[in-house]
């Protein structure tokens, strides 16, 4: 008898990776027929920023001197949120993609099946990837990937968002989705569904709801700019709603996670978690994009590496806190309802984000499907290693951190779905 819940949890653990194995295939078989298709027909002519993770193109700017990647060339000099392609580009600036770069996009694209195995591995054998929960390595390690982004980023991408007429009324609102559907979402669904269950010990439940409250106050995550290209959505407003939201978080986060809290008996400092956030954000992406400013030249070239570098970080995150619970018991005893209640409570969050997000702009804003989508996913895909990071360091009880790990899953999974089925709409519509 005691060794049935272990037994159920490897036969659950066996079925979400067939699942997710077989959605990673078709994500991955959709990503190089996007690629192909997008080079060949070059049908949104948009430019974005290096950490996207796909196969980019090399392309030299004459007015600086630089080189820049992009996917598609077009647009000038930085990001642009409008998807018009400019007349008068020469082609022959452009420069294939050597075979590293294309066999690390393809890793790149794998990062759900990284993420997944990690926390599998994490489940089943604690002690491989207990090592990373230990002192301040997730810490490091998620600074690590914000000093990445900011690698990819310059004052001038914040300055085209003021300049730009039509990004003036759409950042607004992709940003407001981002910092009011998806904590609005979080304080519900932990209510419902977490807080009011008997079952759970008092401790316990103030551990989850506080974990899910600080994934639904996280920023947007870098992994939405490749679900947006997926989906066939607007890229170029996916990275400038990243870098916004991401740049926010220092003062929304903390701000949204007390608001939230402040009703219950969950106690957490507001200042701390500013601090934390700080920390973690603000002040790496800050130093990335002064590296960027001054040696521009080594940005771009460690940028061919730091997507896949961020994803094997990710990875080991969520794989160290999937193996710290593990070692309490709490992934095997009483599996059948709180690891349960755990992930249908993570998953009904990103469904939520996801739909709201593209009723709101379609419907009440009036914003056409390429936009409503982007936003939809921007909204609906977190930042979810730092909800991890920040429970670590404010001190919360080890469970706290389990629904940001298993976040970073839910919402890969889901948004590559979703954009699979946007895009396998948009071919029906254009075979017809």
């Amino acid at each position: 008898m005691s060794n049935r819940p272990s037994i159920r949890l490897k036969r659950r653990w066996k079925s979400l990776t067939f699942l997710f194995t077989v959605q990673i295939c078709l994500n991955s078989s959709l990503n190089v027929k996007s690629f192909s298709n997008n080079v060949v027909n070059d049908r949104f002519g948009v430019s974005y920023s290096r950490h996207l993770t796909k196969p980019f193109y090399l392309r030299n700017d004459g007015r600086t001197g630089t080189t820049h990647c992009s996917i598609f060339h077009r647009g000038g000099n930085g990001l642009h949120a409008s998807t018009d392609t400019m007349e008068g580009e020469d082609s022959s600036q452009i420069i294939a993609p050597s075979k590293l770069d294309q066999y690390l996009s393809f890793l790149t694209n794998l990062f759900p099946g990284f993420v997944l195995g990690a926390a599998i591995l994490g489940a089943n054998v604690p002690n491989s990837l207990l090592w990373v929960a230990k002192g301040n390595l997730v810490t490091i390690f998620l600074a690590s990937v914000m000093v990445g982004t900011g690698m990819t980023l310059t004052a001038d991408d914040f300055k085209s968002i003021f300049q730009s007429k039509r990004s003036a009324s759409v950042i607004p609102v992709g940003v407001l989705c981002q910092y009011g559907i998806m904590p609005l979402s979080a304080f519900l669904i932990s209510k419902s569904m977490i807080l009011n269950s008997s079952a759970i010990g008092k401790s316990t439940t103030d551990a989850i709801f506080l974990g899910l409250i600080l994934v639904g106050c996280s920023p947007g995550g870098t992994a939405s700019n490749l679900v947006t290209l997926i989906a066939g959505a607007d890229v170029a407003l996916s990275v400038l709603l990243t870098a916004c939201s991401t740049i926010l978080a220092a003062i929304m986060t903390p701000l949204l996670v007390k608001i939230l809290v402040s009703g219950t008996e969950v106690n957490i400092s507001g200042i701390a978690l500013c601090i934390a956030t700080s920390k973690v954000v603000l002040g790496p992406v800050i130093l990335g994009m002064f590296m960027n400013e001054k040696a521009p030249k080594i940005s771009q070239e460690l940028a061919r590496f730091t997507p896949f570098a961020s994803v094997i970080l990710v990875a080991l995150i969520c794989g160290g806190v999937v193996a710290q619970n593990a070692t309490t018991g709490m992934l095997s005893n009483g599996f059948d309802f709180l690891t349960k209640r755990i992930i249908w409570s993570v998953i009904a969050l990103h469904l939520l984000g996801f739909l709201v997000g593209f009723v709101t702009p379609r419907v009440f804003c009036k914003f056409n499907t390429k936009v409503s989508r982007t936003i939809s996913v921007e909204t609906g895909m977190q930042n979810s290693a730092l909800a991890v990071v920040l429970a670590r360091s404010i001190g919360a009880d080890p469970m706290t951190s389990l629904p940001g790990a298993i976040s970073a899953t839910a919402h890969s999974c889901i948004g590559s779905l979703l954009a699979a089925i946007w895009r396998f709409k948009d071919s029906r519509k254009s075979d017809a």
